[in-house]
């Protein structure tokens, strides 16, 4: 890409949607087509823009020119996200970032990979390393010292605490909460609300427990409520 601004993206689903909004309002490159799989598409527009074929997409916007960013979401444990970041790859195309310029904090020694997706309210600390094709939603905290393995997507208010290293292609819930100084393995999928407190192996799947519900008239309910409501 010589020096060029222009970029395609690769999705035509919500996640690209977004994508294109984001760049637009809050980036310095500028979006000037989609790409999708020959057989999604059915259109010759998406969003008032060109919609071209993944087999043609050298032809109409060759990757000399043209920059690039796969937009699409964890469908699959974000092994469709992953391999479509390799084929743009291998079609020579230079996958860009998109880093929210509404950052609460981004610290001095932070490193973040290609094709991330880093939305707003973030807490990055010093040291943290992000690699590639990584989503990190909005108002995560992101402690000291810690990784974030390639393609691995991270949802909305997760708390990572220092030193925590996280594999590949995980998935985070929303409120999810990770003790410092521990290890998530490869394929990893952690469940809204969970608290990790140790060591998670590959392709484990951690669940937090659901919220117990009392009756009104359970005698805990009560209890409860005119301890805290006076009632």
């Amino acid at each position: 890409m010589q020096n060029s601004k222009e970029i395609v993206i690769f999705g035509t689903g919500e996640i690209a949607e977004l994508a294109y909004y984001y760049f637009t309002d809050d980036s310095p490159y500028r979006v000037v087509a989609f790409v999708a799989d020959d057989e999604y598409v059915d259109s010759d527009n998406y969003l008032g823009l060109p919609l071209v074929k993944f087999s043609q997409i050298e032809e109409y916007y060759p990757p000399s020119h043209f920059g690039a960013h796969v937009a699409l979401s964890y469908r699959k444990l974000n092994k469709i996200r992953e391999q479509k970041y390799y084929e743009m790859k291998e079609k020579g195309y230079e996958l860009v970032s998109y880093i929210s310029s509404n950052l609460i904090n981004l610290k001095r020694g932070v490193s973040i990979g290609d094709n991330c997706f880093i939305l707003e309210n973030q807490t990055i600390q010093h040291n943290v390393r992000i690699g590639n094709n990584v989503v990190l939603w909005s108002g995560n905290h992101i402690g000291h010292g810690s990784s974030i393995d390639d393609h691995t997507y991270i949802s909305s208010h997760v708390v990572i605490s220092g030193h925590c290293t996280i594999g590949k292609r995980c998935f985070i819930g929303v409120n999810a909460t990770l003790k410092d100084f521990i290890k998530i393995g490869n394929d990893v999928f952690i469940t809204m609300g969970a608290l990790v407190t140790r060591d998670i192996p590959d392709g484990a799947v951690v669940v937090s427990e659901s919220s117990k519900i009392l009756k009104s008239e359970d005698k805990l309910a009560l209890r409860l409520k005119k301890m805290y409501f006076s009632l």
